[in-house]
C-alpha cells in the first residue's frame, strides 16, 4: 500500500509538522545522505522527536507494509539510512544529552553525531570513544561496534554502553541492559540495527581532559609502513591510530612535488599527558623526517574539528582484518595503489589490541576481538560509470593482502551480499544473533541494513 496525500496530510498532524514527503522544499535535503550516490527517493520521512514517536512511525511501517530505514546520521556506506518508496524514521532531531559527571555515565539520543557528544562531554573533562568522523550519528555506529582513537585505551564504543532505550517491531519501548532483556542488550552492542530502533543510549564516560595527538604525515615506502605497524604494535595501549596509506591530496602544508604521491597520513592520539605522548610518539617521528607533524596537546573533542561535507564521487571498498604488516605485505600494498588511475586510492590500517582484545568473544556480538589489524582498502572516483573496474581493483587488491581471517567490520560494509554480513559474525555468533532475532524481529521489518534474516 502505497502512501496517498491523504495519508501525509494525516501524518503532518500526528507529527507536528516534521513530516517531509515528495514535492516538499526540503525534500531533497531530508533524502540526501553523506554517500551522496545513493539517490533513494522515500514515499515520507518522518522525524520523530521521542521514542513513542519512533513506535508510531513502526507500527506504520508495519501496518502499511511499506520499507523502513532508520537514520541516525546518514553514514551509511550502503546508504540504509534512506529507502525507495518506503518510510524513513528520521532520529536526527533527538539529540537531548543528559551528563551525569559525578557517576561518569551519559544518557545520549539517538540523533546526536559523534562531535556533537564529544563537544557536550568535553565540557566537564570527560570522552566516550566513538569513530574517526565527528559527523556520524552515533546510533549506526554504536550499534556496529565503534571503533576509533581510543580503542586500544577504552575499547570499542559498546564496551561503554551500558544501557539503550530500544523500540522492538511489536511497538514495544524496552530499556535493555545487563539485567533486563540481557539477550536484547547482546545482540545490539555489534549487531546493528537488526533488532529494533535504539532512541537512547547509556554510556560510561572517562576522565581525559586533555590528549596529546593530531596528524603525523610520513612517506610511505615499504619500510616506512611496516615500521608504522611495528611501533603501532609495540605502542602502549594509551596511543590508538589510523595509518591511511593513500595519495596524497593538494594539502596546502605539502610541498607540491608531493601531490598525488604515496605517504603514510596518521591520525593518532596518545589518551594522557603531553610528556608521556611525546615519549610514544618517539618511534613513529623516527620513521623518517615527517612531511607535516600537527602532533600537540590538545582537547579530545579537537580530534574532530572541521565538520565534514558529503562525499559527491562514488566509491568502492572492502573491510578486511590482517595478522600482520612486514615489508613484504607493505610492498604489495604500494604496488597496488600504483595499479590504479582513481584520483584517492588507500589502504587504511588500524592497529588494535588493548582494551579492544581484553573482552571475551562472547561477550558482545561484535566477534573479532583477536584480530590484530583492522583494514580498509578502498578508491573513491568521479565517474560512476567506472565503478565495475574499481570494485575490481579493490577485490583484487584485498585478496592479496588476504591472511585468512575472512572475518569483516559491519560498520564498514557496503551493498556486498549476504556472505559478507555472515562474515561479519563468525561462529556461533550468527546462530544467536538469529535466534534473537526470531524472538524480537520475526517478520523482519527491520531489514534494510547489513540484514540478519530470521530464519
Amino acid at each position: 500500500m502505497a502512501a496517498t496525500t491523504l495519508e501525509i496530510s494525516d501524518l503532518r498532524e500526528k507529527f507536528s509538522g516534521r513530516v517531509i514527503a515528495p514535492g516538499d522544499a526540503d525534500y531533497d535535503q531530508a533524502r540526501s545522505v553523506f554517500y551522496s550516490w545513493h539517490d533513494h527517493k522515500p514515499a515520507v520521512i518522518i522525524r520523530v522527536k521521542n521514542a513513542s514517536e519512533a513506535a508510531q512511525v513502526v507500527k506504520l511501517a508495519r501496518e502499511t507494509g511499506l520499507e523502513l530505514a532508520v537514520r541516525s546520521g546518514g553514514h551509511s556506506n550502503a546508504g540504509y539510512g534512506v529507502v525507495d518508496g518506503g518510510i524513513v524514521l528520521d532520529l536526527g532531531q533527538m539529540k537531548a544529552i543528559d551528563i551525569d559527571g559525578a557517576g561518569k555515565t551519559a544518557w545520549a539520543e539517538a540523533g546526536l553525531t559523534a562531535g556533537e557528544y564529544t563537544n557536550a562531554t568535553a565540557k566537564h573533562g570527560l570522552v566516550t570513544g566513538f569513530g574517526d568522523t565527528g559527523t556520524v550519528g552515533i546510533g549506526g555506529l554504536t550499534l556496529g561496534g565503534g571503533v576509533g582513537y581510543l580503542v586500544r585505551k577504552f575499547g570499542l564504543t559498546i564496551d561503554d554502553l551500558l544501557a539503550a532505550e530500544v523500540v522492538t517491531a511489536d511497538g514495544q519501548i524496552l530499556e535493555v541492559d545487563a539485567k533486563n532483556h540481557p539477550d536484547l542488550f547482546w545482540a545490539i552492542r555489534g549487531g546493528g540495527g537488526n533488532f529494533g530502533v535504539v532512541t537512547r543510549f547509556k554510556l560510561r564516560l572517562h576522565e581525559l581532559p586533555s590528549v596529546y595527538g593530531g596528524m603525523l604525515i610520513l612517506p610511505a615506502t615499504a619500510e616506512s609502513i611496516s615500521s608504522f605497524i611495528a611501533a603501532s604494535e609495540a605502542a602502549p595501549e594509551e596511543l590508538s591510530g589510523i595509518g591511511n596509506v593513500m595519495t596524497a591530496p593538494p594539502m596546502p602544508f605539502l610541498a607540491e612535488e608531493m601531490h598525488g604521491k604515496l605517504i603514510i597520513f596518521a591520525m593518532m592520539i596518545y589518551a594522557g599527558n603531553s610528556k608521556a605522548g611525546e615519549k610514544a610518539m618517539a618511534p613513529f617521528r623516527a620513521i623518517a623526517t615527517p612531511l607535516a607533524d600537527m602532533i600537540k596537546e590538545m582537547q579530545y573533542a579537537e580530534i574532530y574539528a572541521g565538520e565534514e561535507g558529503p562525499h559527491p564521487v562514488a566509491a568502492s571498498s572492502l573491510t578486511m582484518f590482517m595478522n600482520s604488516v612486514d615489508k613484504k605485505t607493505a610492498a604489495t600494498m604500494i604496488e597496488h595503489l600504483n595499479a590504479t588511475n582513481a584520483p584517492l586510492r588507500v589502504a587504511q590500517l588500524r592497529t588494535l589490541g588493548g582494551a579492544y582484545a581484553r573482552v571475551p568473544i562472547d561477550a558482545t556480538a561484535y566477534a573479532h576481538r583477536k584480530s590484530r589489524i583492522m583494514v580498509n582498502v578502498a578508491c573513491l572516483y568521479e565517474d560512476r560509470n567506472e565503478r565495475e573496474k574499481h570494485d575490481a581493483w579493490v577485490t583484487k587488491f584485498a585478496a592479496a593482502l588476504n591472511q585468512g581471517d575472512n572475518a569483516a567490520y559491519v560498520n564498514f560494509l557496503s551493498e556486498e551480499g549476504p556472505e559478507r554480513v555472515r562474515a561479519a559474525y563468525p561462529g556461533s555468533t550468527w546462530d544467536r544473533l538469529v535466534e534473537i532475532k526470531k524472538k524480537y524481529d520475526p517478520n523482519n521489518l527491520f531489514h534494510v541494513n547489513q540484514n540478519i534474516a530470521p530464519k
